[in-house]
């Protein structure tokens, strides 16, 4: 795959880099950490500028998930009776990622840049669900994109010349990244647990407090009824007195 990518932008450049990267945003069998890592090592080459071929990746992947979030946002559900989205959006799939989205909200947005094959659905779950803005989605997107795409292309650009080593660092990147991703999710199921547990502590308090409030209510209930019995008692044996001596 790498080798073809790079024969390819060799012939083509940024354009042919800009268009894989959008295709790759709607679900093309293309790694997308490849194809930006081959747009570096044709700038490696001296085929290419990096910066210029940095900006041109962050474009392509923006445009590329923007696309499917508004797709989303513009067809909702509708979406799902498409064939081509039902490939990559089952009912499976989609009740999966509608769960994660409860769970880890919007940190699940910022992740799917690394999820190779849950990115595109993740982004239409997002557009669908319409309870995310667009601005929103850009900023964690892009927030993802400005680590993400500098150190894939700047991978290939530095190791052009040697493929064989670039492709072990493609590799222990990858598994630096997937060991990231499992430490972000731990943390933030940690704080999601830690925050259901608290809130469950704070309900059954709550509910103590109403039970003890209602105690007290009863027992000072208790304490004036028989406060009133016995005023009404003296006075009924008032009243007998004053009759009897009359």
């Amino acid at each position: 795959m790498l080798d073809f990518l790079i024969e390819f932008f060799t012939d083509y450049g940024y354009i042919a880099v800009f268009g894989i990267l959008i295709l790759c945003g709607f679900g093309l069998p293309v790694p997308e950490d490849i194809t930006l890592v081959s747009g570096g090592v044709i700038s490696g080459l001296d085929l290419a500028n990096p910066h210029f071929m940095v900006a041109v990746g962050m474009a392509g992947v923006l445009i590329g998930d923007s696309t499917m979030f508004l797709l989303g946002r513009i067809f909702g559900y509708r979406i799902q009776r498409i064939r081509t989205f039902r490939k990559i959006l089952s009912p499976r799939r989609f009740s999966l990622i509608q769960r994660k989205f409860k769970q880890y909200g919007l940190g699940l947005l910022f992740v799917a840049r690394f999820l190779p094959g849950l990115r595109s659905p993740i982004y239409l779950v997002a557009g669908m669900s319409r309870r995310i803005s667009f601005i929103t989605f850009i900023l964690m997107d892009g927030l993802a994109a400005i680590i993400s795409v500098p150190v894939w292309i700047y991978l290939g650009f530095f190791f052009a010349n040697n493929l064989d080593l670039l492709m072990e660092y493609v590799g222990d990147v990858q598994k630096a990244i997937y060991l990231g991703i499992g430490l972000l999710f731990a943390i933030i199921g940690i704080i999601y647990l830690k925050k259901k547990f608290h809130g469950r502590l704070n309900a059954i308090g709550a509910e103590n407090a109403d039970s003890d409030a209602k105690t007290e209510d009863k027992t000072e209930d208790n304490v004036t009824l028989k406060d009133d019995s016995t005023a009404l008692n003296s006075s009924t044996k008032t009243r007998a007195k004053s009759a009897d001596k009359s």
